[in-house]
């Protein structure tokens, strides 16, 4: 999850003990602390849309309201400073009693030990409510570190009329790579282009769309990982490059630009398509023109639709003086109701079939939703999510290498040979 965010840290998380006697709430026994104990845990949130935010802050509320014993303190964290702020705050033994993180940036965490091990507090129901494969992601060993929460896939989001007055119609269950090439190219005319691909940022995109493709980038797992960069990994980079500067129906202006810097042009007609986050949804909905119509295209397909599950988690720290407490809270934020609320808030994907159930219900699939909710069906663990040093890599080496590439600078036997080079300069 990953991200163009926004919300500004409004505090330090540390971590604070409310003593005191107090009867017994029933929810508030565990633990060390015994049954009468009362405590207050910090939630870092990394919530950013308003919608979102509301929804947290209200699942907070309720349980608050239900557990005197155990009170919540909501703190606004910002995904773009998370990652630096935990490793101070672990090393300092100040982390907040609950982490709003995602997967591919708690490996890391887990492996220095972090955290806490979730397996004996989840309850069975949260355990059954998610696939193997998003478990996978936040386990190792066979213990839990995390719970997954809500997952980002990424799509096409289109302009139903300049679809329709080409003549285009994207149905079924999937958009292959090669048609969304022709479809580009086919609604390319008069200097408007038929897509437009925010990847400033491009390395999440690039590695997660890469499955479709069965692309690793890595072997093994920890700080023994090797990377492997060969063809099946360079295909989706591949294929941006051709169709910004041999087909030339992507705006190669829009590659330097963030997802959310390509909507304007979206809603002016500019691009009749886009690629991005699910997440963009709230956005358009926010802020396209009245009129504007718009669409979510079939999950993209190369030999299949899997994309990796980075799901946005919720963990505890393994030295936090409330772990128990801090599950319970964590068992009751994977409720369906409780799941649904933030999904439809922050346009993403639940875990769990229930609560995606519940949010088809309220949505009718309308506004793309049937459509987002699909993408999600394939959404697995992918090799880069065992690799301890894959932020780094990911920032020094990667980023730089394909943004290079995406603007017609280097050649792909070149990106190939930094990504797979930059491997052994950050892995040390």
């Amino acid at each position: 999850m990953k991200k163009v965010l926004t919300a500004v840290l409004a505090a330090s998380a540390l971590v604070t003990l409310a003593a005191c006697g107090g009867g017994n709430s029933g929810s508030g026994s565990s633990g060390s602390g015994g049954s009468t104990e009362k405590v207050t845990l910090k939630f870092q949130s990394l919530a950013f849309q308003k919608t979102t935010v509301a929804a947290t802050k209200k699942i907070v509320a309720d349980w608050n309201a239900a557990n005197p014993n155990i009170q919540v303190e909501y703190v606004q964290g910002s995904w773009d400073s998370v990652h630096d702020q935990l490793v101070t705050q672990f090393q300092g033994g100040t982390a907040p009693d609950i982490i709003h993180d995602e997967s591919a940036d708690i490996t890391g965490f887990i492996n220095q030990g972090y955290l806490a091990d979730l397996s004996p507090y989840l309850s069975q129901e949260t355990k059954d409510a998610v696939s193997k494969g998003v478990w996978d992601t936040v386990s190792n060993d066979g213990k839990v570190y995390a719970a997954p929460t809500l997952l980002q896939s990424y799509v096409v989001f289109a302009n139903s009329a300049l679809l329709k007055g080409a003549g285009i119609t994207a149905t079924g269950d999937s958009l292959s790579w090669d048609d969304l090439a022709a479809n580009a190219k086919k609604l390319t005319a008069g200097g408007k282009f038929g897509l437009g691909w925010g990847l400033k940022s491009p390395t999440a995109t690039v590695l997660n769309l890469g499955m479709n493709f069965d692309a690793k980038f890595f072997d093994g797992s920890g700080k023994d990982a090797k990377a492997t960069i060969g063809d099946a990994e360079l295909e989706v980079p591949k294929r941006i490059h051709a169709m910004a500067y041999d087909d030339k129906s992507i705006d190669p202006t829009s590659l330097t630009q963030s997802g959310s810097d390509v909507l304007p042009g979206f809603y002016a007609g500019k691009y009749a398509m886009i690629v991005g986050g699910n997440y963009a949804a709230q956005q358009i909905l926010e802020e396209a023109p009245k009129g504007f119509q718009w669409e979510v295209l079939p999950p993209l397909k190369g030999t299949s639709t899997q994309q990796a599950a980075n799901p946005q988690t919720l963990s505890v720290p393994a030295e936090g003086k409330h772990v128990e407490q801090s599950a319970k809270f964590i068992d009751y934020f994977m409720k369906a109701e409780n799941l649904a609320a933030v999904g439809q808030g922050d346009w993403l994907i639940p875990t769990t079939q229930a609560a995606r159930d519940a949010i088809l219900k309220t949505t009718g699939g309308k506004n793309g939703w049937q459509q987002t909710l699909a993408s999600g069906t394939e959404l697995t663990k992918a090799p880069f999510q065992s690799v301890e040093n894959y932020p780094k890599w990911k920032d020094q080496i990667a980023t730089p290498a394909l943004q290079e590439y995406l603007a017609n600078k280097s050649d792909l036997a070149g990106l190939g040979k930094k990504l797979s080079d930059g491997w052994g300069q950050v892995n040390q």
